[in-house]
């Protein structure tokens, strides 16, 4: 059976509904570039007032086309879509892409005949890439389509494309074409109203033409799904993305520290880096990364070997390497003895590998097979500076005849040859890919490597434990009774304590006397805060006092806390809760906010009250793994205060682990927990002083629909 995208990217017919007579209209581009593309299919071009357009007979509507038609591309105004829409449906045309702008992109009306076309083509088993799109592209020999309206089609090649802008889709295809970049497929989905991200990332997982994927996303869909399929296709065709839209989530709004650490573009960083999804900052690094990706194998290693006529920029390479977190190991003993045999006195026999100014073509040849044999290394790295005297295309030919059969990943650097050198062009043609400069080819290789240890880790499972989640929900319903809010204090203790998170206890005491007799019994030192009202951050509206070592320390900060919260509200009663002082150990801060584009977010980090100053944390997008809460762990600055800084004894890290975990589940199970702060959590060498000293959840109850 074929695929439901087949039809759009594989279709035996297309009609051009809107195609028109007029040169420079998208109507009239889209049809000539399906005709100059020479597309192995039926062409029919649809348009009411022309009989003929480009040559071939026009139908008055895609009902009037005598034959079946796969694919409908559509190109007629806003308000005319939705009726070409039903009668492709009638027709029994299986795929749509629609170009015509004016759609959910302009606002809530657009929005609204949007989800009208959409439903069309469900009730008549459509498929829809768009509206608002560029077209598609298939470069297949076998199916030569290019259903856009740009000037370039691009060259036959291994990389599949998906952008969510037409404007960028014109912009690659162009770049890529002079870059030396082949394309598989290339797929504009514009407002994604049917089709998205996801669809196609499946779609080219199966195709056997596509080895790497390119996208430029502006917003995801379904980031859940998402990470799903985009983990999965990570490991057998990289990815390489560029994310545009780096908007800070509203902070202010937030009444976490979880929430006020986490925005949208974290969540981004933490979806890709969790999917093997190698993110890039501009389409310029797009590009650099797949070219290399496109035409050499990821390296095994991140060892690399430089080889140049000229120390400068050697020098340049080496600094942009290292800071990539690339290593240069030193040439093995054979290595060297092998390259004094044939360079020159005063050539430096140190990596980077300087060969002098008067180096050419054979120095180069004879000096690439020798690091070659070096199993020092993972990548080589040949930079040439054409002096005037020298001939660049007997070094590319050089190049490229020491390297030929290399299993090693190859990128080269003509530094100042200038675009359109031959020689650059030679390398490329054999599958050389050529840079400018070095610094570009250290970032690329620095975001590769990065890619290859994600490969390396192992996958993760995502944890269960037995908790009690019945006591949670009790506790949520008691509090809230169907409404939003926040749970804090002892009931907030329960929760945790519930999910077998480790927190210290409350007592409370309702006079000063009693809150002495409480931190007798507890022993001291206490700590003692505002019960009652309850208060979301204790510590900045001065509601914590810390540190109580005696009866008369006790009464007086019991008197003083009641001074600063003043008079309270009719029927309440002021309370305070009290706790053992837990000293030693490391604050962190563990929690959880919910970011509406990818839904829940982890985090840990160095805690305290300087959280939000330090910002030492760690974001993850939930179910974590296993694997996740290692790496949210060690990947912070701090981590090392974990280990054992200075002869401090290490707390214990497997419970943090855990601790994560068990959290993990506690915001599967409950979707109504929208922010979730545990600050400070206390990390102890001793396992049984590893506790939660205070917590908040913040709850959002949701539609019955979503629940």
């Amino acid at each position: 059976m074929r695929h439901e995208l087949d039809y759009i990217f594989r279709p035996s017919s297309v009609a051009v509904i809107g195609a028109s007579t007029q040169k420079g209209t998208i109507g009239r581009e889209t049809l000539h570039n399906i005709l100059t593309a020479e597309f192995n299919g039926k062409v029919f071009p649809v348009n009411p007032k022309a009989p003929v357009i480009h040559s071939i007979k026009s139908y008055s509507t895609v009902l009037d086309v005598p034959d079946a038609v796969d694919l409908a591309i559509v190109i007629v105004p806003k308000t005319a879509v939705k009726e070409v829409v039903q009668q492709c449906g009638e027709k029994g045309v299986k795929g749509l892409v629609v170009i015509s702008a004016g759609f959910s992109e302009t606002g809530h009306e657009g929005r609204l005949a949007e989800i009208e076309i959409v439903d069309i083509c469900h009730k008549y088993g459509m498929r829809l890439i768009g509206p608002n799109c560029f077209g598609v592209v298939n470069t297949d020999p076998g199916v030569n389509l290019n259903a856009t309206f740009g000037k370039t089609f691009p060259k036959i090649g291994n990389v599949g494309h998906i952008t969510q802008s037409g404007a960028m889709g014109e912009a690659i295809m162009s770049q890529a074409k002079e870059l030396g970049i082949g394309f598989s497929m290339i797929a504009s989905i514009g407002n994604k109203a049917d089709i998205s991200v996801n669809d196609i990332l499946l779609y080219m997982k199966d195709d056997p033409r596509t080895d790497v994927i390119l996208l430029y996303v502006e917003n995801f869909g379904n980031p859940r799904h998402f990470t799903q399929i985009a983990r999965e296709i990570s490991r057998v065709k990289p990815i390489v993305a560029v994310k545009s839209g780096r908007t800070k989530l509203g902070a202010k709004a937030a009444s976490s520290h979880t929430g006020a650490l986490a925005d949208v573009d974290v969540g981004v960083d933490a979806l890709f880096e969790q999917t093997g999804v190698m993110r890039v900052d501009t389409v310029e690094e797009l590009f650099d990364v797949a070219v290399a990706l496109s035409n050499q194998p990821v390296p095994k290693g991140n060892r690399v070997v430089v080889v140049t006529n000229a120390g400068g920029p050697g020098i340049l390479a080496t600094d942009a390497l290292v800071n990539n977190g690339l290593d240069m190991p030193q040439f093995s003993s054979s290595t060297i003895k092998e390259l004094k045999k044939f360079s020159a006195a005063n050539a430096s026999f140190a990596n980077p590998m300087d060969m002098v100014a008067g180096a050419r073509g054979l120095q180069f040849r004879l000096t690439l097979e020798a690091v070659e044999k070096d199993d020092r290394y993972d990548t080589i790295m040949p930079i040439f500076v054409p002096p005037i005297t020298i001939d660049q295309m007997d070094v590319a030919v050089n190049i490229h005849a020491a390297l030929e059969k290399t299993e090693k990943t190859v990128l080269s650097c003509f530094f100042g040859a200038g675009e359109g050198s031959k020689a650059m062009e030679y390398l490329k043609g054999h599958g050389i890919p050529v840079y400018i400069f070095p610094e570009a080819i250290a970032k690329t290789l620095g975001t590769i490597s990065r890619y290859r240890q994600w490969l390396d880790k192992p996958v993760g499972k995502v944890r269960t434990y037995k908790v009690d989640a019945e006591k949670v929900q009790k506790i949520i319903d008691r509090n809230l009774k169907g409404q939003d809010g926040a749970i804090v204090g002892e009931q907030a203790i329960e929760i945790l304590n519930a999910y077998g998170i480790p927190a210290a206890g409350y007592r409370f005491a309702a006079t000063a006397k009693e809150a002495a007799e409480v931190a007798g019994e507890i022993g001291y030192p206490v700590v003692m805060k505002v019960n009652t009202p309850a208060i979301l951050h204790k510590t900045e509206l001065k509601a914590v006092i810390v540190d109580l070592r005696s009866d008369k320390e006790v009464r007086n900060a019991f008197q003083e806390l009641q001074k600063r919260v003043g008079k309270l509200k009719r029927g309440e009663k002021f309370t305070v809760a009290m706790q053992k002082m837990l000293q030693g150990g490391v604050e962190v801060v563990i929690g959880m906010t919910t970011v509406p584009s990818f839904g829940p977010l982890m985090m840990f980090g160095l805690g305290g009250i300087y959280v939000e100053v330090m910002k030492d944390v760690a974001f993850r997008i939930n179910p974590l793994t296993d694997e996740n809460a290692k790496e949210m762990i060690r990947s912070l600055k701090s981590y090392p205060l974990l280990t054992g800084f200075r002869g401090a004894e290490p707390v214990d890290v497997a419970l943090i682990e855990e601790t994560l975990l068990r959290l993990s589940q506690l915001v599967r199970d409950f979707d109504v927990i929208s922010e979730i702060d545990i600050n400070p959590f206390i990390c102890s060498p001793e396992r049984n002083n590893c506790k939660a000293v205070d917590a908040r959840f913040i709850i959002t109850q949701l539609p019955a629909k979503h629940k």
